[in-house]
């Protein structure tokens, strides 16, 4: 199908970016300035924020519970923003929308953004979390079964690199993984993924625009060859958790994130790769607003339902 049509006013309506190198801070800050106000975001039992004091030090977090329960199943939330752009705030609607769907609670994980903290520091961050949530179970209310996993584009990448990390540590509490159109393969070699040509220009994300975006990590000291960084590396995906990949029809990411969900499948792992027709990258950020693709938090409550 062609790009929905909402997504293709909205695109026609932004402005000719700026020339000249990117710049961290000033595009922080205008991300900022589109946060919604809190009166107006979907209201849950309890939104909380709190420091997790980890092996990898102090790591904000935001702790969204969707009712009032005795215990709940956790979901480990990673932003995305090509490791030097998103916060706790510009995704908070996002962890909302996966709190009230799953009836998790939702921890989302306010890591450390390059280029001010180099590679490996955000992963680390987000690792630690993880830990920290299974050590702190019995504060956070956990009920000690689902510890789930998800984030979206760069937050993706950092999924499945922290489900791999954990599986290596034989720390295996983690138990379902969940990829929003993940950034798998940081080579950027225009020829290795027919979606990187195909959908090169025109549709939000363009091919043009992935390594000057990605620029701030890898110049940080992320070897794109190492499979922490682009987890399509990993020779040996058996034994990761079962994992739901969503692609969109229209993103310059597509290929990879499908080919890693078929990878997981011939690895054993129960894998479920779904692309949403219509779509460019960003859409769960930018569009869940729209029927058609806020069904995907539906499709990932109906995921993280089966054990």
């Amino acid at each position: 199908m062609p790009l929905h049509p909402e997504i293709a006013k909205f695109l026609a309506g932004l402005p000719t970016p700026p020339e000249g190198p990117l710049d961290p801070v000033a595009m922080r800050a205008g991300d900022e300035t589109h946060v919604a106000p809190l009166e107006e975001r979907l209201p849950l039992h309890a939104v909380e924020d709190v420091t997790a004091r980890t092996a990898s030090g102090e790591v904000p977090v935001r702790i969204y519970t969707p009712v009032e329960a005795d215990s709940y199943g956790v979901l480990v939330y990673f932003h995305g923003g090509a490791f030097f752009l998103g916060s706790l705030n510009t995704h908070d609607h996002v962890a909302r929308s996966l709190a009230k769907e799953t009836g998790l609670k939702v921890v989302s994980v306010g890591y450390r953004l390059a280029p001010e903290a180099a590679f490996p520091a955000g992963l680390d961050d987000c690792y630690a979390v993880v830990r920290w949530v299974a050590e702190q179970g019995g504060s956070l209310a956990w009920d000690g079964t689902t510890l789930a996993l998800a984030g979206d584009s760069s937050g993706g990448t950092f999924v499945a690199a922290v489900a791999a990390r954990a599986h290596d540590d034989g720390f295996d509490r983690i138990t379902h993984q969940v990829l929003y159109y993940p950034s798998l393969d940081l080579d950027f070699d225009v020829d290795r993924y027919a979606s990187l040509r195909e959908n090169a220009v025109g549709y939000g994300l363009e091919t043009a625009g992935l390594k000057p975006f990605n620029a701030f990590y890898l110049d940080s000291g992320a070897d794109p060859a190492d499979p922490l960084v682009s987890p399509i590396r990993r020779a040996d995906l058996t034994g990761l958790p079962p994992a739901l990949v969503v692609t969109g029809e229209y993103d310059p990411m597509r290929d990879e994130g499908e080919l890693y969900g078929r990878r997981l499948r011939e690895a054993g792992v129960e894998a479920t790769v779904s692309r949403y027709e219509g779509a460019g990258h960003g859409f769960v950020q930018h569009f869940s607003w729209i029927p058609e693709y806020h069904r995907v938090f539906e499709e990932t409550r109906d995921f993280l339902g089966r054990r």
